[in-house]
């Protein structure tokens, strides 16, 4: 049965705890947490003395509602070895009933007879004790007593409330030999608990009647508002055909409810929706049996105004704000007649009128009477219990504001502080909420307990010595946080001062906090989805009140919504980690090294999630270079792996040296591809649909210093001139890609030497609440300063125009150009005549000995050779070679055929076939590209070649075949 039935487990751990040792494996929390407060208060287990109190009341309001309860218990025990209990909210016993008469002889005084106090300070751990301590339903065993008396035994004890205040009005106890333990008991303590609370209720709607009947009675006496037939004053619901609608009738109920917690007597002008006004009388009223409370009555004036006598009470100040609950018993009164409601109180006839110096009063005079007006019944309460249904709603206002402002971002520790300001000052004065490192990363938490971390600290005041935020915090396992954490549920320590576990965690730190009056304590665990996230804890010091019951399932709410938030968080901020690491992983880490531009770049992800934007520099042949920005739609997992496809395709499309348009082309062909693909997996599928996407694709040249652009549905890019200089480029806008069927359009510029070219994402420009033209001048007047690093030019832009909450990735691409010098270019025009190839060869030989690259002459000859002996016998004229002389040596062979030669393998026996096989040994690369007059057939050289010439040709003339 789960019970710790045979003592021997129990006192072996009791004895061990006695002696100073650590029994927490083989004890309950709620037990050894007893057992700490009892030592913490100086009890010894031989000699827990309790007091007697003999000027009890035993026929007060619980013992009456109890009697009929502890009388079919009597009766259903009957011969068993049982006795039952019932204690007030002090812990002094008020009845006692036996399941044996003859137990009363056996048993001593203190189990037998009534006024024994067995709160815990006295008692120790027992039934009652702890069930006021822990205001819940208990189970003690044996040994689990900390009174030696009581080891033999056992008890169940559950809390009785009041069910409209929620105050716990006493206990009520089962106590059985240890060996007769059994966990239906449970049940039926329960059961008779939820009866003695049905009859309280019960006790206060007759209380309520009586007070509603002599209201009634005062007013068939006055008839100067009218009644009903059979006398009695209308309900508020009767008088719709005066003109109140069910939302008039709520108003009226809310401000009543109000008035009848002030326990004032007072005339209140309440305004209606469309300028109407009725008068609420409030009237304290006794009944012939002494109950006092208050009937709140409305006036609705025919033609004349409503004024006050000045012997009339101040009204209180209004709270119309506050929600009607149908929790509190006050609000459900809307009916004379009805039984059930909240008590009430009524003074004089409704005929006589009250002052309320905070009402409009007739101009020239100070009172007036009201005529034949319409009245109708509004509320019938008792002031206590109204003040309860003022609270309840309270409550509910928090819990509904905590709705709308906890989780308002994703970040853990936001939405951890969003808790603590929510909880001060309605709930708490100070509170702080540790969560585990884990949480923080976005992970789950794999030692909850071990690892936690200081989030937030949160009060009234600033100087309260909490433990600081932003530290890790080491708590013991008797602690009120870890306790809660390991039980799932929350725990209230009422006076702290008392709270042995929390004291013990640091004796000189805890008593610095109750210094600064910081005397009650409430500790939710924050659990989500079954994962422990932390602990926050509500601190009350203000207020000399300690928490209540009703304080912690309200901070149990509050702390539940927050978790789930805070779960909310941690999930995205691990897929955000996750996503960005991708996204990261798939943009380039580094650029190849080139000379035509000198770059810089940033990436920043959105608040809202990373998205797939995408930048690029691709070295091309001939020095050139491709400048390349991209933006895939969408955030999160799919929209990063889309960006790394379009990325990777770019690559492979520029490394065929197609022009700016083909490119984009080719992309917006594989965009519709992958569309089509995405539409046709399973609605299962993770994939978000539609892809769509945006590019612009940029090469320069520093040999010509010119740029040729396309872009498909991209800004356009900033152009930053020497003079300083900026203009947007004037460049088609093409259609996003994924559209296909529309052709991409290129623009070319000159870019001297010096010009900046700025490529971006509609990150850095878009946004809901900017003007893109006003962002655009912005960024405009940022880029002037073309002397500036391109470093230094992403931090001036990032500065200038940069959203505070981007709600879009931002990829920023700086490119400053550079030109190659010419004395470093050598150009030879000739025609399609064999006899021209050695001149050709003479003129590179002595072109090579000017920059000193004598050393690479010999290949360098060679390849030339294959290269404009293919081009005099495959291509037509003109026919052009070139050199550049950059990081490498650079050969070209133009001519205006569109025929590409291809490497194939020779056989022995074949006579031709090993020319682009010589080239592609003797070059570290080379390949064709074409243009719009022909082609152009290109090799590399490294300026310094590994074993010299000789290594090349030997290395050369051992893997071509014997000619």
């Amino acid at each position: 049965m789960g019970l710790m039935g045979d003592g021997i487990g129990p006192a072996h751990a009791r004895e061990q705890f006695l002696r100073g040792g650590s029994p927490e494996g083989s004890v309950r929390a709620a037990i050894l947490s007893s057992w700490q407060r009892s030592v913490s208060l100086g009890l010894s287990p031989e000699g827990c003395e309790l007091p007697y109190l003999q000027d009890l009341d035993l026929n007060n309001r619980l013992v009456r509602a109890a009697e009929p309860v502890l009388d079919r218990l009597e009766a259903r025990f009957a011969g068993r070895n049982m006795n039952v209990s019932l204690a007030d909210a002090r812990g002094a016993v008020l009845q006692r009933r036996f399941g044996q008469a003859s137990l009363v002889r056996r048993l001593a005084a203190i189990q037998s007879v009534p006024g024994f106090v067995f709160a815990e300070q006295f008692g120790g751990t027992n039934g009652i004790g702890l069930a006021l301590a822990e205001r819940q339903l208990i189970n003690v065993y044996g040994a689990e007593h900390f009174a030696e008396r009581s080891q033999s035994s056992a008890c169940t004890a559950i809390p009785v409330r009041d069910l409209l205040s929620g105050r716990i009005e006493g206990i009520l106890c089962f106590g059985f030999p240890l060996a007769d333990a059994d966990v239906a008991l449970n049940t039926v303590i329960r059961s008779a608990a939820g009866a003695i609370e049905r009859q309280l209720l019960e006790q206060s709607s007759t209380r309520e009647r009586a007070l509603l009947q002599a209201y009634l009675n005062a007013r068939r006496r006055s008839p100067a508002l009218e009644t009903t037939d059979d006398g009695e004053l209308p309900e508020l619901g009767e008088l719709a055909a005066s003109g109140l609608d069910w939302r008039d009738q709520m108003i009226l109920k809310e401000k009543a409810a109000d008035l009848v917690a002030s326990a004032q007597r007072a005339a209140v002008e309440v305004a209606l929706p469309g300028g109407r006004r009725v008068t609420l009388l409030s009237r304290p009223m006794t009944s012939p049996s002494g109950v006092e409370g208050v009937v709140i009555e409305a006036i609705l004036p025919s033609q004349q105004h409503l004024a006050v006598p000045a012997e009339a009470a101040v009204a209180p100040s209004p709270m119309a704000q506050a929600a009607a609950t149908p929790m509190a018993q006050p609000v459900l009164a809307a009916s004379g007649r009805a039984a059930g409601r909240a008590p009430a109180a009524v003074g004089e006839s409704a005929a006589e009128t009250v002052r309320n110096p905070a009402a409009p009063s007739v101009p020239g005079t100070s009172r007036a009477m009201v005529g034949r007006a319409t009245s109708g019944l509004v509320l019938v309460g008792e002031p206590g219990v109204g003040k309860y249904a003022v609270a309840a709603r309270r409550r509910l206002e928090l819990l509904s504001e905590a709705s709308a402002r906890i989780g308002t971002t994703l970040d853990v520790g936001h939405t951890a502080r969003e808790l603590a300001e929510m909880a001060v000052p309605r709930l708490a004065d100070f509170v702080t909420i540790d969560v585990p490192e884990a949480v923080l990363r976005g992970e789950e938490p794999t030692e909850p307990h071990s690892e936690l971390f200081r989030a937030v600290v949160h009060g009234y005041r600033e100087d309260c010595p909490f433990y600081p935020a932003g530290r890790r915090v080491r708590l013991r396992p008797t602690t009120p946080q870890l306790r809660c954490m390991a039980g799932g549920q929350p725990l209230l320590e009422p006076d702290l001062r008392t709270a042995a576990g929390w004291i013990a965690q640091d004796p000189w730190h805890a008593q610095r906090l109750l210094d600064h009056n910081v005397h009650s304590l409430i500790a939710v665990p924050l659990v989500a989805r079954g994962i422990a996230l932390g602990v926050a804890s509500f601190y009350r010091s203000r207020d000399p009140a300690p928490f209540g019951d009703d304080d912690r399932s309200l901070a149990q709410e509050l702390a539940t919504r927050a978790a789930i938030c805070i779960d909310n968080a941690r999930r995205y901020t691990r897929e955000h980690t996750m996503v960005l690491a991708l996204q990261r992983s798939l943009l380039p880490r580094s650029f190849p090294e080139q000379s035509a531009v000198e770059v810089a770049h940033r990436y920043l992800p959105a608040e809202s999630g990373v998205g797939g934007d995408w930048f690029d520099v691709i070295p091309l042949s001939s020095t050139r270079v491709a400048l390349v920005v991209g933006d895939v739609v969408g955030h999160g997992m799919h929209a990063a792996a889309t960006m790394g496809r379009l990325r990777t395709a770019a690559r492979n499309f520029a490394e065929l040296d197609l022009a700016p348009d083909e490119v984009l082309t080719h992309l917006d062909n594989l965009v519709g591809r992958l569309d089509r693909d995405e539409s046709s997996e399973e609605p299962s599928s993770d994939s978000s649909g539609m892809i769509g996407a945006t590019c612009l694709y940029a090469i320069y040249d520093p040999t010509s210093q010119q740029c040729v652009m396309a872009r498909a549905g991209h800004p356009p890019p900033g152009v930053v001139a020497p003079d300083g200089t900026v203009t947007l480029a004037d460049l088609p806008a093409g259609p996003p890609l994924g559209l296909g069927g529309l052709p991409f359009e290129t623009a070319e510029f000159h870019l001297p030497e010096g010009s900046q070219l700025v490529l971006y994402t509609d990150g850095l420009v878009g946004g809901r609440r900017r003007d893109v033209d006003t962002v655009l001048d912005q960024l405009c007047g940022a880029l002037a300063h073309p002397n500036r690093p391109p470093e230094e030019t992403c931090e001036a832009v990032l500065r200038a125009v940069m959203p505070d909450h981007p709600a879009d990735d931002v990829a920023l691409l700086v490119a400053r150009t550079h030109a190659l010098d010419p004395h470093r270019i050598a150009t030879w025009g000739l025609t399609s005549d064999p006899a021209l190839v050695s001149g050709i060869r003479a003129a590179v030989a002595r072109q090579l000995t000017e920059w000193g690259l004598e050393e690479i002459a010999f290949p360098t000859e060679l390849l030339l050779s294959e290269l404009v002996t293919n081009a005099i016998r495959y291509g037509t004229d003109p026919i052009q070679v070139r050199l550049l002389y950059d990081r490498t040596l650079i050969c070209e062979v133009s001519d205006t055929s569109s025929t590409a030669p291809h490497l194939r393998h020779a056989a022995t026996t074949d006579e031709g076939g090993r020319g682009l096989f010589l080239v592609a040994q003797l070059a570290q690369a080379w390949g064709t590209r074409y243009t719009a007059d022909g082609k152009v057939i290109w090799a590399e050289f490294a300026l310094e070649v590994p074993g010299g010439v000789h290594g090349i040709v030997e290395s050369f003339l051992d893997d071509i075949p014997a000619i």
